[in-house]
């Protein structure tokens, strides 16, 4: 089956505006419409997006600003803080490639036993996480970028979304990035944060309200889930079980927004079904993405010159 095949969807902008809104700013037929980038969670399956991300610079598809919850938080806030170049996307692969799990989710038992007890709201410590956003932060507040970028979040407190687009880059990143009941939640104020994706796992409405005309989603998961094997062990268990109700989500926001923006959801291959809690398997991953997006945006180039070609007169001898 195609890589075009494969992705979930690719639709062309309507003639008329649906959004009940104006565009961020208004242009004329020729020049390019708003472009948003759109990044879910997925932890250990956010290497799957530095391939999309590769594959989209490499054609000069840059955004006009960015969305991410999670891991796509911090994969947007890293790209979008850095020169809009390859070469940034493949610093990224850098980074990537160095992770395992005991570096992004360190056990330390007096954690592990104070979350199982009851005496705690989080089983881990989100020193692995904020190591390596320390490491590789180069800004220090979110409107410090080069690129506009998003961070989708959630209050626990109120229960409602929040989008975190200024103040400081560490919290917010934190924030984005703290799954609920295993890292701990980022308090301020009067508000707990933590990440979006329980909620808004790819955070199109945002970028659609936001003003996107034209929306690349970069997922970690594709249209449907069928699982290679039986989950071994509560936890897989668990996971697959959030994995089904995160797409059924993601499959609804794509059918809700189709008609009113460009869609163009990029193919998000796991043959390996691998986990998101698995960091083995990262340049597969990336490579696999690669190649997928490659293909899937050669032939939406393919089919929209083909789209524009001018139909020729017919012959007076016709």
């Amino acid at each position: 089956m195609s890589a075009l095949a494969q992705a979930q969807t690719f639709v062309a902008p309507p003639l008329v505006p649906q959004n009940g809104r104006q565009p961020c700013s208004p242009h004329p037929a020729d020049s390019r419409p708003v472009t948003a980038f759109v990044l879910s969670g997925g932890a250990s399956l956010g290497a799957l997006q530095v391939g999309m991300l590769r594959a989209l610079y490499e054609r000069g598809i840059v955004p006009d600003f960015m969305v991410g919850t999670s891991v796509g938080a911090l994969n947007a806030t890293f790209v979008a803080s850095r020169p809009q170049t390859v070469e940034t996307i493949d610093e990224l692969a850098a980074v990537w490639r160095g992770l395992r799990r005991e570096h992004v989710f360190p056990v330390r038992w007096r954690e592990l036993v104070r979350g199982l007890v009851g005496r705690g709201d989080h089983v881990l410590s989100d020193s692995g996480v904020r190591e390596i956003i320390v490491r590789h932060l180069t800004i220090a507040r979110l409107e410090d970028v080069i690129v506009p970028v998003h961070l989708v979040a959630f209050e626990l407190v109120k229960g409602e979304e929040v989008r975190l687009s200024r103040g400081p880059a560490l919290e917010a990143l934190l924030a984005a990035a703290a799954i609920p009941g295993l890292l701990p939640p980022v308090v301020r104020g009067n508000r707990r944060l933590v990440d979006g994706g329980v909620v808004n796992n790819t955070p199109i409405s945002h970028a659609v309200d936001l003003g996107a005309e034209r929306v690349y989603v970069l997922p970690t998961s594709g249209a449907s889930r069928a699982f290679g094997k039986r989950p071994r062990g509560a936890l897989e268990a668990a996971i697959d079980a959030i994995t089904l109700m995160i797409d059924s989500q993601h499959r609804a926001d794509v059918a809700r927004y189709a008609g009113k923006v460009e869609l163009i959801v990029l193919p998000a291959p796991n043959p390996r079904h691998v986990q998101p809690t698995n960091f083995d398997h990262t340049q597969s991953l990336i490579e696999g993405a690669l190649a997928a997006a490659r293909t899937f945006l050669a032939q939406i180039h393919a089919a929209k010159s083909l789209a524009l070609r001018p139909t020729s007169a017919a012959s007076p001898l016709d």
